[in-house]
Formats: C-alpha cells, structure tokens, sequence
C-alpha cells in the first residue's frame, strides 16, 4: 500500500517540485518593471484566494474583501508612521484589525444571504472608501508615504527582487495553508454549507460559525496581502483601495474558477498581467473584463479551473464511462443491538423515557394553521409511521422536530429534553438524523465527501488545530475516511464513492441519503417519503434497511405515501389531517377507522388496501 501511495503521489510531487524551481529562477529572467508587475500579482492572488474562500468555498457574496485590504494596509502604514512601531509588530496588529473587521463584516451573513448580503458589503468596503479619502489619521486623498522598509535579517527588502522571495514564500505558505483547510473537514462543512445550508445544518454543520469563519479566513488573506503591500511600494492612497480594483479582482475570482482556489490564483495573475499589458486603454480594459465576466458566468460558470472537469465528463458520456453503468452492492445489515423486543430496548437499559414526546404542537404561518394540537409518543426501537393527505401537516411536522421551524405551541422532547426552538445542527449533536421530501445532497461533492461531512463532528472552534496543530486534524481526516469507508460499504456505494450525486439514479440517491443520514450515529431517525420515486424492488431493499437500522438501536419515524410500506413495516401509525391526529393505532386498526377511510383513504382505495403484512408488496 506505501509503494502505491508513493507512485500516486510522485508525478504531485514532482509539479510541485517544477513550480518552485519556477518560482525561484523567474527573478533572473526579468527585468525591473517586470518583477515589479509579479510582486503586485502575487498581492492579488493572495487577495483572490481569500475572496475564493469566502465566495467560492463558503458561497458567502464578499464584496468587502478590497476593504480587508486596506484595513490591513493602513493600519501598518499609520502604525508606524505616526506611532513609531516597527514593521512586523505593526504588521501582526494589522493582522488582528482586518480579523476582527472579517469577524463585524460577517454578522450580516448570519440573517441575510444573496445579493441582501451583497449588497451589505459592497456598502461596507464603501464605507471605508469615504473614510480613507477624508480622513485625517489615513492622510486623506494624498495617503501614506515615507512607509519603512520590512527587516529582514540583514536582508535589503527595497530590492523589489529580494522582496519578490519574502512574497513567493508567504504566498506558498498561505496557498498551502487554504488548499489544507479545503480538503479536510472545515473545507467539506464549508463546501456543504454552500451547496445546501439547511442540509448541512441538518447533518451537524454549525452555519453561524462557519459563515463568520468563511469570513475572518477571508480577511486574513486580505490582511496578508495587505502587509506584503504596504512593505512592497511604501506608499498607501485611497486609489489603491477604490470600487474599481473591487471588481478587479472579482473578475479575477470569477474567470479563474471560484471554487477553486488554484484558478482563483490563475485569474489573479493573469488578469494582472492583461491589465498592465492595457494600462493605456483603461476603458477598454474595464469593459472587457466585464464583458468576459458576464460570458464566463453564462458559459463556464466554474471558471476555467473548470473547463478541463467539463471537457473530462463530456468524454467520459461520449464514451460511456459514466457512474450510472456502475454496480450497486447489497446492503450489509447493522450488527443487531440485542434480542429484545420493540419497547423493550430502554427496560433493558434501565430507561423507559421516550424517544420522541410531541406535545400540544401547533404551527401556524400567518393565516393558515398548518398544525392544530398535534400530540404523539415515540417509545425506543419503534418504526412510527405517519401517513396523511398531501397538506396535512406531515412534513411540517418533521421540520419542527428537526429544528428548522420554531413552534407557535407545544413542545417537543427527544431523549426527555425540551429541544423546541434548538437550532438543526445541535439536534444533530443531541442524537437526530433525517431525510427529506425532495433530496438535499450537496451536489458539488463527492458521495464520499457527503458522507464525511456528517461523519465529522468535531466543532468549528475547533480552527485553532489547523494553524497550530495540524498533525492532529490529518490523524482525523484518516480515521474519517476509515468510517466513510466502511458506510459506503455497508450501504453498497463503495462504486459510486467519487461521483457527484447528481450523475447517479435516483433510487441511488435515495440511499445516499439515508447512509449520510446514519453518518451521524444517531438515536432517531426522521424519514420523510424514502419510497417517493422507486420502484418495487428498491421499496424492498429499503424495508430490509430500515428494519436493520431499527435493530441497531435507533428509533425510525417516517413519513410515507406508499401505504404496502407503511402498512408492513410500522408497529403504529399515527394519521394527519388538515393538521390534527386524526387516528392512531396498529396498521390494522388504522386501516379499519372510518375518520382515515373519509379523510385520506377514500371507499374506493379501501377496497384495494392491503391487510398488513411482513414483507413489502412490490
């Protein structure tokens, strides 16, 4: 396996290796204006990997990023012009005011999102424009001037060629650094986040924090960038710092590829060399710029980072090496968690609470009640089903229990705590998984990818470890891929690990989601119309599934329309209509209520209505 490994990654190591060889011969072949022209790219591509993270990585709208810049840019500037510091004593102190300017910038992202947000922004990096250019303490229109050249062991930094290897260095350990957090669990959270918030919520993701987090990583890197430039050109004027370079190096961001940060450095760097090859037609250049921007989003909206993922997939349809001609594997079934019966696994334990207490909920929105005084007992082990008109408050319901509505009466407890109101991802902590009606996998991730975002219950304060203790997050990231391993093959995925959901069939996905789902190791499990979209055989792939999570030990609710399902796998039922409980009971003595037969059932489906059974009609 180490013999493998190393030849995977020779020919990595061996461009890496290529790129700094690169980097550290260009000086030599460059003229005084040339590497001037490098040094300001490299400014912008850390610039641009900051915005890649925020927008791309986090899909948070940063317009505000020019504003971390300058933050940075300006307080080592006053710092030791007017106060007398040195430059890396100023510099750490810019690092900590564009941070904690990350940190405010963020707060809007917590209740707005979209073009809301940035609009928010983009009012806010104007806001620092005014103040720059008026006032006192900044130099006004004029700026900053006589900034000190950065100490560096004897070496003379006013060489912008020495000055270009300070760079090269920062730049690599910062790229390093992003690539690091992108492709571990901070990086997948913050990936999920984007891709569907309310599921990422749902498997764990602590969205607040990590939409301040996607934030403060931002503006660090403005902040980096904004030192380099201060010691760089020694010189600070509101011009450096105004709307045009905003779009500047959103345009980079969006030509190279904003969800990678490699393209997002490729657009950086290319568009400043356009730019410096156009500064007599500035113009023409802005024109152009968004020109090519609108064309890329319209066309390539992945940038051309994505362009080679593109021509990949559209030669991999061509010649029918697609996911879709993959095997899907048996399911294994769970270790069982004892002998006992249903009701009987919390005696065994010593704790009869149940697992699931809605009491007198209601839900209404505005006008309509789309839950009446709603009540219902979950014992441990049990399969509950709840069936119900379309409208009848099903859905509703699970959303309320999951931490997505806030009830406007009533109370939940899962486990014997009050958990109404609790916000998704802490439910998540608490022991409660879910599905949902229309399927919510993060796209944009591999199947693999999926399932380690709900495997990875470490807390987003927990960033602190990537900066000072990365060892451990890798000794994570491998022991996370050892379960993902083994859930993808529990659940007959392991073919299908590397492809996006979205190219796989649907009775795939179904089952993606549920593996996701029990990712988490929970106590509950909410269902919300699994057998929607499969046919017979998977229906019954899906009992023997859910029967086996049940034997594990965790309690399974679910919401169903194909009543063979419901009617076969349930111990009890409980019946929605119009947003009360209109019946509970057995499946036989649901099936034989008149208030079910008028309310949902009907005469004429009663007649074809299955008596229960112990195995799913196809």
């Amino acid at each position: 396996m180490s013999t493998l490994l190393r030849h995977r990654n020779a020919p990595r190591l061996g461009t890496v290796a290529g790129f700094v060889l690169i980097a550290w011969l260009l000086p030599y072949t460059l003229g005084g204006y040339a590497i001037h022209v490098v040094d300001v790219a490299l400014v912008f591509a850390l610039l641009a990997i900051g915005m890649g993270l925020a927008m791309g990585i986090a899909g948070q709208i940063n317009l505000a990023q020019i504003a971390f810049f300058g933050v940075s840019a300006y307080t080592t500037a006053i710092l030791t012009t007017h106060n007398g510091l040195g430059f890396w004593p100023a510099a750490a102190v810019a690092l900590l005011a564009s941070a904690l300017i990350g940190l405010l910038v963020g707060v809007p992202a917590l209740r707005m999102q979209s073009h809301y947000l940035g609009i928010v922004t983009l009012g806010l990096a104007l806001g620092f424009i005014n103040w720059t250019t008026n006032a006192e303490i900044a130099g006004g229109a004029e700026g900053i001037s006589a900034i000190p050249v950065p100490p560096m062991f004897g070496v003379d930094l006013s060489s912008e060629y020495l000055y270009y290897y300070l760079e090269v260095v920062v730049f690599a350990l910062a790229l390093a650094f992003a690539l690091f957090v992108v492709r571990t669990g901070l990086g997948r959270r913050l990936m999920a986040m984007r891709d569907d918030p309310l599921a990422a919520g749902a498997v764990g993701a602590e969205i607040p924090l990590l939409r301040m987090t996607a934030f403060m990583l931002s503006s660090v890197f403005g902040g980096l960038a904004g030192v380099l430039y201060a010691g760089l050109i020694r010189y600070i004027a509101p011009d450096t710092f105004n709307i045009a370079n905003m779009f500047l190096l959103l345009a980079m961001v969006v030509i190279g590829g904003r969800q990678s940060l490699v393209g997002c450095v490729v657009g950086a760097v290319g568009l400043t060399l356009i730019r410096e090859q156009l500064v007599d037609y500035p113009t023409y250049a802005q024109l152009g710029f968004g020109i090519v921007v609108v064309l890329m989003v319209v066309f390539a909206p992945t940038g051309l980072a994505g362009v080679p993922t593109r021509l990949k997939a559209l030669l991999d349809r061509r010649l029918g090496r697609t996911a879709e001609r993959s095997v899907l594997r048996e399911f294994r079934p769970y270790e069982a968690a004892g002998d006992q019966g249903v009701g009987d696994q919390g005696r065994e334990t010593g704790d009869s609470r149940p697992m699931l207490e809605i009491s007198g909920v209601a839900k209404q929105f505005r006008g309509l009640k789309a839950l009446r005084d709603v009540s219902l007992t979950v014992e441990r082990g049990e399969i509950r089903g709840i069936v119900g008109p379309n409208g009848s408050g099903k859905t509703t319901l699970f959303n309320i229990v999951s931490g997505f509505y806030r009830p406007s009466g009533g109370r939940v407890l899962i486990d014997g705590h009050v958990v109404s109101g609790s916000r998704p991802y802490r439910l998540s902590r608490h022991g409660l998984a879910r599905t949902f009606q229309n399927l919510r996998l993060f796209g944009e991730l591999s199947v693999r990818d999926n399932l380690l975002v709900a495997l990875d219950r470490s807390r987003t304060y927990a960033i602190w470890k990537y900066a000072l203790w990365p060892v451990g997050v890798w000794r994570q990231e491998r022991r996370l891929h050892r379960q993902a391993d083994d859930l993808l093959d529990r659940f007959g995925l392991t073919e299908f690990a590397a492809a996006r959901p979205g190219s796989l069939p649907y009775g795939i996905q179904r089952r993606i989601e549920i593996a996701r789902a029990m990712a988490g190791a929970p106590r509950l499990l909410l269902l919300d119309e699994p057998a929607a979209g499969l046919n017979g055989e998977e229906v019954r792939q899906l009992s023997e599934i859910v029967r086996s999570i049940r034997g594990s030990g965790v309690t399974v609710v679910l919401i169903e329309h194909n009543m063979g399902l419901v009617m076969s796998l349930c111990e009890r039922v409980t019946v929605l209509a119009n947003g009360s409980v209109i019946a509970e009971g057995t499946p036989a003595e649901v099936v034989a209520d008149h208030a079910v037969i008028e309310a949902y059932l009907g005469d004429s489906a009663m007649a074809d209505m299955p008596l229960p059974t112990t195995e799913v009609t196809s």
